[in-house]
């Protein structure tokens, strides 16, 4: 029956209404410190001891969205749950915690929480999938033991404390992840937690293969892919697997993309790769990052991995999983890449130092 009085049309549009933004705040997204959604975000946890800076916490951060544009520091710390990356993984927990069979998820890191054995069979890749038949978010970091098992609620590991360490979050529509599956097939991750429910095994049977941990006897060497935000923002991610055996940085990721590649990454030991200008796009090794508020760190303290173009015409911004050290070479894993022109002068104006090859050169000769 059709409701024919005004108050009995008006009672229809308020339920309307309602419904509506009910079905909104459910739509898995990143978000930011408010708990609003957001296309992407990318958080920069600082180390703990800064140059030029009284020791902190080793839970700071600085964060950039797609509303803010340009680095903030956050007066929350990292491990608070309504940091930005805890409220956007509080999803996750809400998801288990009402055993939905309507979404989705993925966990996977290559020191996984609480594990005492570590295997470099894997992929040196860290990250989360959320989602449902709607959308939801790939979450692609830098920390060891992180995410908590669901189970445990959101938290942060003391293992990500000392040194700095980079997070993207990219909110995607449900017609990306049969791509994103795709490239972690490549990525070869160890998933330490995961629920794939019926309803995705005939479109994502790739994702419900790495869920189980199924031998994959061949799959490629390396492979692109472009993926587009649930907001129309292009990211390129690049995925090698362990039969690519190069530096992904000089060999693929500088050529293919045309430009020099200034890379930040953990260069802690003796087999770590010098900057390289062996082929057409050079790569050059970051040695000293400087902050908005003047104080420094050295990359030594920095287990991030990410990368930007030398020169401000290519504005290319990379970040992933792997670091130039010569036993990575082996690992599989990948990067996300993007041309957008915020993300690309936070970072670009992050270098302080940076190692050219003539640098390189001169130490070799000593």
């Amino acid at each position: 029956m059709v409701p024919q009085s005004p108050s009995s049309w008006i009672r229809l549009l308020l339920l309307l209404l309602f419904s509506v933004v009910f079905l909104h705040a459910a739509d898995i997204s990143c978000k930011n410190e408010a708990g609003e959604p957001v296309d992407w975000f990318v958080l920069y946890k600082l180390p703990k001891y800064k140059m030029n800076k009284r020791a902190g916490t080793g839970l700071n951060y600085m964060y950039l969205d797609s509303q803010s544009l340009e680095w903030q520091m956050s007066n929350l710390l990292i491990n608070m749950t309504h940091s930005a990356l805890g409220v956007t993984l509080e999803q996750l927990y809400q998801t288990y915690s009402k055993q939905e069979n309507s979404t989705a998820y993925v966990l996977y890191n290559d020191a996984s929480p609480n594990s005492r054995n570590y295997s470099t069979k894997p992929g040196h890749t860290k990250g989360c999938l959320l989602f449902d038949k709607s959308k939801g978010f790939w979450l692609i970091h830098s920390i060891p033991g992180f995410p908590p098992f669901p189970e445990n609620g959101y938290s942060y590991p003391s293992s990500g404390k000392q040194n700095g360490q980079t997070v993207i979050c990219v909110t995607y529509k449900f017609e990306q992840y049969s791509l994103i599956a795709r490239q972690l097939l490549l990525y070869n991750p160890n998933v330490y937690n995961c629920s794939i429910p019926r309803i995705f095994h005939q479109e994502l049977s790739h994702l419900q293969k790495i869920c189980l941990g199924s031998y994959q006897p061949w799959i490629p060497r390396k492979s692109i892919e472009k993926l587009q935000s649930a907001q129309g923002e292009l990211f390129v991610n690049f995925a090698k697997s362990h039969f690519y055996t190069d530096d992904i940085y000089v060999a693929w990721m500088a050529q293919l993309l045309e430009t020099h590649l200034l890379v930040e990454s953990w260069q802690h030991g003796k087999k770590e790769l010098p900057s390289n200008c062996s082929l057409q796009y050079h790569v050059y090794n970051i040695k000293r990052i400087k902050l908005p508020d003047w104080s420094f760190f050295f990359s030594l303290y920095d287990h991030s991995k990410w990368c930007v173009s030398l020169g401000s015409e290519d504005q290319w911004t990379c970040l992933g999983d792997l670091n130039r050290d010569e036993k990575q070479i082996w690992r599989s894993g990948g990067f996300t890449c993007t041309r957008n022109q915020h993300i690309y002068k936070a970072f670009r104006n992050l270098v302080g130092y940076y190692q050219t090859c003539q640098d390189t050169n001169k130490l070799s000769n000593k």
